[in-house]
């Protein structure tokens, strides 16, 4: 009895032997997988870290009344429409029959910016990474809510007062008493400027407010003597592509379009602005064959798509100031491939110094706005006399603008190096933000 207990005895030792063996293989082929992994691990860590160096962006969480609070009541934003399917779809609007083309309201930045901010590749948790700290207050829809109608100034300024208050109680604020924090406007410069506590007088207070003023502000049309505070960023137009491959299809398809009109205008008159040039920029146009006139009465410039056919029209697109001296309708013209057509330099030269070439004559041109009001100018003689190779010199570059000018659609991962009109706003508020550190040490 005793031999087959022995073989049965061997037989497991050995079993177990190597069992154990395999065993203390695995394990240190293990050890070393895990090892290997960490090490892969942290080297993926410090590139993103070097990536990010000098990018990183903290994003306050403020209390919810500084943003969503204000978009709850979506009937009461502006007092002329109800805004509600505006502010849909991450604030692009609502969908075209076209892909990526939406009804995008021109005071949507902060939306817009908003989301894309929440894609931001060197975001952080941790405040004191950060370069710069960024402020999602809805500003534009807070004062909008109550620009036409009869409201009482403590109302109007009641969010500014306690931003201000909740912002000064932040540790990221006490490190560079707010220098190095910023915010996003979708309205324009005096909205937020009011000069009196009169009732009747216009908007808030919010750029005239001592601590806000250290802040930077990227706003639609900014004070164009005001370069403490205030720096332009494009109005969000309609086309918001998710990748290159779309924008260069859109830029081709811009090349063949053909231009049966030497120039169009766009927009309404304006009769009771005694200093406005619309009226005889819309006697001109229905004067001559080669003007292309798109009324905005029935709430026709409300259509993109019929919008960007009118100027992909034309070569040259005209772009008078309006209640204020720039319009978005300028960047319509640009993604339609149109040459814009000034009337004043504060429409865009000293407005989107990030964005648009300094050299303005390479992408549009001038015209004396008093010129044309007084009769003194004819404007299709003027466009006329450019030469046909100035003007294919002037659509090229404008061509290659689209990029820079457009906002990619927050609702889709973002293409990585992909340098829209957001990434410029945010490389630029960097750059400003670490030359005013400099300064400080």
């Amino acid at each position: 009895m005793k031999k087959p207990i022995n073989k049965i005895w061997l037989a497991f030792s050995t079993f177990m032997f190597i069992w154990l063996l395999l065993l203390y293989s695995f394990s240190i082929l293990k050890t070393k997988f895990i090892s290997e992994n960490k090490v892969y691990q942290n080297v993926v860590h410090r590139e993103k870290s070097s990536n990010c160096s000098g990018r990183y962006i903290y994003i306050h969480n403020l209390p919810t009344q500084f943003n969503v609070d204000i978009l709850k009541n979506c009937t009461t934003l502006f007092k002329w429409f109800n805004m509600c399917k505006s502010i849909s779809n991450m604030g692009l609007g609502k969908k075209t029959s076209h892909k990526n083309w939406y009804a995008t309201n021109q005071f949507n930045l902060e939306i817009i910016f908003h989301n894309r901010m929440n894609q931001y590749e060197c975001l952080t948790k941790n405040s004191s990474l950060a370069t710069a700290i960024y402020v999602p207050y809805y500003a534009g829809f807070d004062v909008g809510r109550f620009l036409f109608r009869k409201t009482d100034i403590s109302v109007r300024d009641k969010n500014v007062v306690d931003l201000v208050n909740w912002l000064t109680k932040q540790p990221e604020w006490k490190k560079m008493s707010g220098l190095d924090h910023f915010l996003i406007s979708g309205r324009v410069t005096w909205d937020y400027r009011r000069q009196s506590d009169e009732q009747s007088s216009w908007g808030n207070k919010l750029f005239l407010t001592p601590e806000i003023r250290n802040m930077t502000a990227l706003i639609i049309e900014k004070d164009p003597f005001d370069n403490k505070l205030e720096v332009a960023i494009p109005y969000p137009s309609y086309f918001h592509p998710s990748n290159s491959i779309e924008i260069k299809k859109w830029q081709n398809e811009v090349k063949k379009m053909k231009k049966k009109f030497l120039f169009s205008f766009i927009g309404s008159p304006r009769p009771k602005d005694n200093k406005s040039n619309r009226g005889e920029i819309i006697n001109q146009c229905l004067k001559s064959r080669r003007c292309n006139l798109l009324d905005c009465k029935n709430n026709k410039c409300d259509d993109p798509l019929l919008v960007i056919k009118a100027f992909g029209k034309s070569k040259f697109c005209l772009q008078p100031a309006g209640d204020t001296y720039t319009r978005r309708s300028t960047f319509d013209a640009i993604l339609a491939g149109c040459v814009p057509v000034f009337f004043h330099r504060r429409s865009a030269y000293g407005q989107y110094v990030w964005h648009l070439p300094k050299n303005y004559t390479k992408y549009s041109v001038i015209i004396n706005e008093n010129e044309v009001k007084e009769g003194k100018v004819n404007i299709e003689k003027v466009l006329g006399k450019i030469s046909k190779m100035e003007v294919m010199a002037m659509r090229e570059e404008v061509v290659k603008l689209i990029p820079k000018l457009l906002y990619v659609n927050p609702m889709k991962k973002v293409e990585k190096g992909l340098e829209d009109a957001f990434e410029i706003a945010v490389k630029g508020v960097l750059e400003r933000i670490k030359e005013r550190q400099k300064k400080i040490i």
